[in-house]
């Protein structure tokens, strides 16, 4: 079955909830409109349309505008080997939506990751901690009002204890070096 079936029969199935699919570079994507029944799209793509597998799920920032975030499933099948990617917005008020750990339980480690690097809760998630900062870290540093330089710390030898400088990023390459070697990103030196 194609993917275009696949995507018009959820959008049958569900109506106004979602979007007319839209295509880019081959790959489909439909968006959700209320974030609270993510569960139900979700199941319904696995149990009836064999999207068995969840690859990914992500965020996106869209700092200064309202939703502020969109959470993005890539789904796919294994047995028609179709992809489908369904996309939820989530309002910086709410920032939190239901999880979908119990449709795929690969969902886990992604929506942990989601939370801990952007501050989106999954309610109903059976361990919503942190997965890469250490507990009891204030902020959520994929934000788009994150400093690209970090902010200090009062933990010593944890992360910077002092606010990396912004310049170039705390990382440069030498464009136009002769080889591979010397064009690999350096940490900058700054003297005096």
């Amino acid at each position: 079955m194609a993917i275009r079936e696949l995507a018009q029969r959820l959008k049958a199935q569900f109506g106004d909830l979602l979007s007319e699919p839209t295509e880019f570079r081959g790959e489909l994507s439909l968006s959700i409109a209320d974030a609270e029944r993510v569960v139900e799209v979700c199941a319904f793509a696995k149990k009836e349309l064999g999207f068995d597998f969840l690859t990914d799920v992500s965020s996106v920032d869209n700092y200064g505008e309202d939703p502020r975030w969109t959470i993005v499933y890539e789904l796919y099948g294994i047995g028609h080997n179709q992809y489908l990617r369904l996309k939820a917005n989530v309002s910086e008020e709410k920032s939190e939506l239901p999880t979908v750990t119990t449709v795929w339980r690969t969902a886990d480690w992604h929506e942990r990751e989601i939370y801990d690097m952007m501050g989106v809760r999954f309610r109903g998630h059976p361990d919503l901690r942190r997965i890469i900062m250490w507990e009891g870290y204030p902020y959520f540093p994929l934000r788009k009002d994150f400093p690209l330089g970090g902010k200090p710390t009062d933990l010593p030898e944890i992360a910077f204890t002092k606010t990396a400088p912004i310049e170039g990023g705390p990382f440069v390459t030498a464009p136009g070096s002769k080889d591979a070697i010397e064009r690999e990103p350096r940490a900058k030196t700054f003297e005096g």
